[in-house]
């Protein structure tokens, strides 16, 4: 679970509700921000705009693709290279068809299926055409659904203002009865709140979270990308590395060079070990 985004949207509801109960009422000025119709107005007609944006089936996605905030999702840079560099060993010492056995025990398949292009001797244009073009593919199904919410926060307002205008109108017919100017400034200005919560407190950090994530994992393919078309050119592992390297930033790459000098100090170790 990504403890930020809970921390993060928990955080605010709390803050909001502190902000209310913190007044000359407390825990009494609860029940005042909670007002059904302006519910009804901000929330079902921002839910109902953006079905008539979408189709049924993209509305249904899009809503359950909130689940995705709360997962961490499993983008490795560092790890991503070295089994690339490894792949590209095997490769070096035994010809690229050994490395058909090597995408058998792959997870990723993007990856995998790089690989298989090699082995089966694609062109190393028509790898890399069919790879970007995947890749365009993937970026394009995350910027829908984050399009999405995208939407959602920007109707989100629109339809609290539409019901701060509902509000506003109901009372200036009724100035003269004034037990109705109370409930319909509330309606008025609760619908404008909503609309600001919903836009804000959900639909930003759930669209911000997804770009960040899809950004990652674009990064992540090209990596994959470079790495494979190096390893068919019959680049030297450590020239890939050093190429691949330059896709993480200044920390990762100083972690990547300890971890690489750990494995090869272990190696070294085992070795006078065993002599």
């Amino acid at each position: 679970m990504d403890i930020a985004s809970i921390i993060g949207l928990i955080g605010c509801f709390i803050i909001v509700i502190v902000g209310i109960v913190t007044g000359d009422l407390g825990f009494a000025a609860l029940p005042n921000f909670f007002q059904r119709s302006s519910i009804f107005i901000t929330f079902g007609g921002t839910l109902f705009v953006v079905l008539a944006s979408y189709s049924l089936k993209d509305f249904i996605s899009g809503l359950k693709s909130i689940i995705l905030v709360f997962k961490i999702p499993i983008i490795d840079e560092a790890a991503t290279i070295r089994n690339i560099i490894d792949l590209s060993n095997v490769a070096r010492k035994e010809g690229l068809l050994s490395l058909e056995e090597a995408a058998n025990n792959l997870e990723d398949e993007f990856l995998k299926k790089g690989i298989l292009l090699i082995v089966d001797g694609t062109d190393p244009e028509l790898v890399r055409a069919i790879l970007e073009t995947e890749l365009a593919c993937i970026e394009n199904r995350h910027k829908k659904t984050i399009g999405f919410w995208d939407t959602m926060g920007a109707m989100g307002p629109a339809w609290g203002m539409i019901g701060t205008l509902i509000g506003l109108v109901n009372m200036l017919k009724n100035l003269e009865d004034a037990s109705t100017i109370g409930p319909n400034m509330a309606t008025a200005l609760l619908t404008t709140l909503y609309g600001s919560l919903l836009a804000n407190w959900i639909c930003a950090p759930v669209a911000s979270k997804l770009k960040s994530n899809n950004d990652s994992e674009i990064v992540l393919k090209e990596v994959m990308i470079e790495g494979l078309l190096s390893i068919q050119a019959g680049e030297n592992p450590r020239v890939i590395e050093e190429k691949l390297k330059s896709f993480l930033s200044p920390q990762q790459r100083a972690s990547f060079s300890e971890d690489k000098g750990e494995e090869g100090v272990a190696s070294n170790g085992g070795g006078e070990a065993n002599g």
